[in-house]
């Protein structure tokens, strides 16, 4: 609309600008904005479309929200840690970089958990992020905040990070598309805190939309090797309209046994069915298939997490200073139960678990192993053009707090981080409390089109996002 005139830069910038302004106060999403540098660079986007019109970027004139993780010249950059308030970045990240050269105009940036590392919102610098159909509930970690405001109708579309579900879990709370990419496909450079070592590789930037369609343009400008990081690599990014469903198997993955730990809510199941029918109805070859093994599926990621990563995320959290000992974990403990501790109960406990490995070395051999016979069944399930569906979580948007004591049910995405696989997240509705259901579709490794193909079929035949009632 934009781009042929029927709008002005200027005028969506500022119905978005209206938008924060109406919901921010209730889901706490946005934690600093830009909104007089959002107004002049969209004066400048409709002078250069009022010059040029057939000269133009991509994403020429449209706002976005961007992570606040990620370094975007001149706003906050502390990833919810104490110690990092009043970090301002110096420069854009490369990812943020990409977008703002097709010519995306960045409203401000959003909450994360503590060090981007809980599947919850919160922060002792910027506070909690709410669901953006339920504030009783949690908007998802760690990119909670691009999450609320995607949903809620405050940002066209939205940067986050995953490396254990940090995109997926948010788009799934707060019912748009995710999309986490093939690890090394897209640089994260730029971000803190940054994976290191072969943990990068479960590491990916993405993006967070209300429409399947604007995944893979999106994916494109974000994709591409970077000097900062050098576990990316090009990859060829094929084309999800080519993609004939009918030459899909589709494995769908519900009542495997091994996830009887993890009881899934009747909605989410109901959800996946009707998924499963309607690309059967595109052609797509169906098939119930059982994956030995995802019942550990926390503890892998754990393990990986550990084995993989070169700074462990005390040192993170101590930040300038040096790493967190056990003993200086357990000291802040009941302090952060009386909210008198710099740091949150989940950034402590995750901590406090990081030491537990290495008590347990020959534990850690053997989920390396499993993790590697895991990677043989999933990339022999998926060969070149299949997918799998996988239910997103056990159950809806949690009501806040409520993960610290199911912390083990992020392993439903944690566990494709450490295969390195792209999933795309897909909003199916809501249940009969208005809250979303989604499915997670998994494909191969550098095969992203495909996921996102069956993304955009989905869409069509189900529909897509749903606004919240409250802010549409």
């Amino acid at each position: 609309m934009i781009r042929t005139g029927r709008v002005s830069s200027r005028e969506v910038v500022e119905s978005h600008i209206a938008q924060v302004r109406r919901v921010n106060p209730q889901v706490n999403a946005m934690v600093s904005d830009r909104f007089d540098d959002a107004r002049a660079e969209a004066d400048a986007a409709d002078a250069r479309r009022a010059k040029s019109p057939d000269d133009l970027p991509l994403l020429h004139g449209v706002p976005c929200t961007i992570k606040e993780s990620f370094s975007v010249t001149g706003m906050p950059w502390t990833a919810g840690l104490v110690s990092r308030r009043g970090v301002r970045a110096g420069g854009d990240a490369v990812t943020v970089q990409r977008l703002r050269a097709a010519g995306a105009i960045v409203l401000g940036v959003t909450n994360t958990s503590e060090l981007c590392m809980w599947m919850e919102s919160v922060n002792r610098v910027y506070g909690r992020t709410t669901s953006a159909y339920d504030t009783g509930r949690t908007s998802g970690g760690s990119s909670g905040g691009e999450g609320a405001m995607v949903g809620s109708g405050a940002s066209p579309f939205g940067l986050g990070s995953d490396i254990g579900g940090s995109i997926r879990m948010p788009a799934f709370f707060n019912g748009v598309f995710g999309h986490k990419p093939s690890g090394g496909l897209v640089p994260s450079s730029g971000q803190f805190p940054q994976a290191t070592g072969s943990a990068a590789l479960m590491l990916s930037t993405g993006p967070l939309t209300r429409s399947a369609r604007d995944l893979m343009p999106l994916l494109r400008l974000l994709a591409g090797p970077d000097a900062g990081d050098p576990m990316c690599r090009a990859m060829h990014l094929g084309d999800p309209d080519a993609v004939d469903l009918s030459t899909v198997t589709v494995h769908d993955v519900r009542d495997d046994k091994s996830l009887q730990r993890f009881p899934i809510e009747a909605a989410l199941l109901d959800a996946q069915e009707a998924a499963v029918q309607a690309l059967a109805r595109r052609g797509a070859r169906i098939v119930k298939t059982s994956i030995p093994g995802l019942s550990d599926a926390f503890e892998l990621w754990s393990a990986a997490m550990h084995s993989r990563n070169k700074v462990s995320f005390a040192a993170l959290l101590g930040g300038e200073g040096p790493a967190m000992s056990t003993a200086s974990v357990l000291r802040e403990l009941p302090m952060s139960v009386a909210g008198r501790s710099d740091y949150t109960l989940p950034a402590l406990g995750l901590a406090l678990a990081e030491y537990l490995p290495m008590l347990l070395s020959a534990r850690l051999m053997t989920m390396t192993a499993r993790i590697e016979h895991l990677r043989g069944r999933v990339d022999e399930l998926l060969g070149a053009n299949n997918v799998i569906l996988f239910p997103s979580h056990p159950r809806v948007a949690p009501k806040h707090h409520a993960p610290l004591l199911r912390f083990a049910d992020a392993g439903f995405t944690g566990v494709f981080n450490v295969l390195e696989v792209p999933v795309t997240q897909v909003p199916l509705g809501l249940d009969a409390r208005a809250l979303p259901v989604g499915v997670q579709v998994v494909g191969a490794r550098g095969q992203d089109h495909v996921p996102i193909a069956v993304a955009q079929a989905l869409e069509e035949a189900l529909g897509g996002w749903v606004p919240p009632a409250a802010w549409s």
